[in-house]
């Protein structure tokens, strides 16, 4: 039974620059950066005909690729902090794809997702970490940021089930389409058929 979630990966230059925030936290086990992703949907422990079932409904998937980058840090967890995350800068392009993933899982009747989505880069999990410790940690490390990078494609990623952090296995790629290559349409075209959905 596999455990899946779709996601964007993060490019080599991406990890290495999020690699250099390792260290300084006691409590903190960090991700490896081969494993660093931006979750879109977490889809669970599915049966295989339903991992077969998402797989093939996430090819109906038809968006342009976009550029994203990261530009600071967060924690979860509030006063016992679990997760230390780095912040994607806002880009309604993660969001739109990240709704229409969410509308397929629906229609899949997989069941919801209760946490809201908020995009996030996970590089540390925490245990016993005091938030004054954190804190520290944080403002130290207030300009962080990493440049956009070109966002290309969309996985379907399976883990093993552990306390988070992998390793994981891209078991599908869906392609988004290049700026550059995009069609190119006439004025004469209904607005609905000029937007790809």
């Amino acid at each position: 039974m596999p455990r899946l979630f779709a996601a964007l990966e993060i490019p080599h230059t991406a990890a290495m620059s999020l690699s250099l925030l390792r260290g300084g936290l006691p409590g903190a086990r960090w991700i490896d950066t081969e494993n660093y992703h931006l979750t879109l949907r977490f889809i669970g422990d599915v049966e295989h005909h339903m991992a077969d079932e998402v797989a093939h409904a996430l090819d109906r998937v038809r968006r342009y690729e976009f550029k994203l980058g990261l530009s600071g840090l967060g924690v979860f967890g509030g006063k016992k902090p679990r997760a230390l995350f780095a912040t994607p800068t806002a880009s309604p392009d993660v969001i739109e794809l990240q709704a229409e993933i969410e509308r397929i899982c629906q229609r899949l009747r997989l069941p919801a997702d209760p946490r809201k989505f908020t995009p996030h880069v996970t590089i540390a999990r925490l245990r016993n970490t005091p938030p004054e410790v954190i804190a520290r940690y944080l403002s130290s490390r207030g300009n962080f940021f990493v440049p956009p990078f070109t966002v290309g494609r969309f996985v379907l990623m399976s883990s093993k089930e552990s306390v988070g952090g992998g390793p994981y296995i891209v078991e599908e790629s869906y392609p988004l389409t290049p700026r550059m290559s995009a069609p190119s349409f006439s004025n004469s075209e209904p607005a609905a058929a000029r937007i790809i959905r």
